[in-house]
């Protein structure tokens, strides 16, 4: 193996000299020559020219060089990884979840785990549903929460959570005195959509040409939280994601029952084949736990 040779190269060609990378490397500057010398000797090829006690890289230098950069940010990250093993040992989890569930809801469980007394470091990371496949699938996770119209595919998955959509309306919306709102009634005024490509903003279309109802459109945007601000400010009405609008319910807008079924669907995902800790077996307790008493208490509110 030729690590050490490959580190001084590498330091040469950063540093744009034997000598300044010498230095750096504490080493006299004849045994740095030695090395690149045993390295260009290993490798067959000529890695410097020496024009006037100078070193002018190859071509083939700076070819290396930058396979040499890319070996080396591997190196770093399992570094880094090690610091991270030996300062939070096991007691860390890293969770990867799709904003309807990561904003509001997993704060929420997290708040009941007393993650100080138990010593766990906890990673949790928003992003859009294919980004926490990808962070699954690279090993990056430890568990996810997306989508189900998202391929859980390589992944140990199942179903975390059903429930249907509701209205969202601003605290004195003519609206807000019914306790179910019909598709024509979202018609009279200006509606906040969920982007076109969505799962559930095509599932919801069909339900209005199914009423022949065209909405009046203003805003088009991803995330269920986004629709919850737009709404709490009376940009417009909109049919949510109730985990979501829990944390909105009764304080900044008021929730109503959507007389049609409209499904959202969250699935749980893992990576394949490993173990989960016990604190990650507690955590997923507390989830589905959490979950229960949010719907529960969802449906309180809705039949109040």
């Amino acid at each position: 193996m030729l690590l050490r040779e490959i580190e001084i190269f590498r330091a040469v060609m950063t540093a744009g000299s034997a000598s300044k990378a010498a230095r750096l490397l504490n080493l006299t500057q004849p045994a740095v020559s030695l090395s690149l010398r045993k390295l260009e000797t290993h490798a067959g090829l000529a890695l410097f020219e020496r024009v006037r006690g100078k070193l002018v890289p190859t071509q083939e230098a700076h070819a290396l060089l930058a396979e040499v950069h890319r070996c080396f940010v591997g190196l770093d990250a399992i570094e880094h990884r090690l610091r991270s093993l030996r300062q939070f040992g096991v007691n860390r989890i890293r969770i990867a979840s799709l904003p309807g569930m990561g904003v509001g809801f997993l704060p929420r469980v997290l708040s009941e785990l007393q993650l100080s007394e138990r010593k766990v470091t906890v990673s949790l990371q928003i992003m859009s549903s294919r980004d926490v496949r990808a962070r699954l699938l690279a090993g990056e996770a430890d568990i996810g929460l997306m989508a189900d119209e998202v391929s859980a595919d390589g992944l140990e998955h199942s179903v975390f959570a059903r429930y249907n959509g509701v209205v969202a309306l601003p605290l004195k919306h003519p609206l807000a005195r019914k306790k179910v709102i019909r598709p024509a009634d979202l018609a009279r005024y200006p509606f906040l959509a969920l982007n076109p490509e969505d799962g559930a903003s095509v599932r919801l279309d069909a339900i209005f040409r199914a009423h022949g109802v065209v909405p009046e459109t203003v805003v088009e945007t991803p995330y269920t939280i986004s629709l919850c601000e737009l709404v709490r400010h009376n940009v417009g009405i909109a049919i949510v994601n109730p985990v979501t609008a829990l944390d909105y319910a009764g304080r900044d807008i008021v929730l109503r029952r959507f007389s049609e079924t409209l499904a959202y669907g969250c699935q749980l995902v893992m990576p394949a084949g490993r173990p989960l800790t016990p604190f990650a077996q507690q955590l997923l307790a507390t989830m589905r736990a959490r979950l229960a008493a949010d719907l529960a208490g969802l449906d309180a509110s809705l039949d109040g």
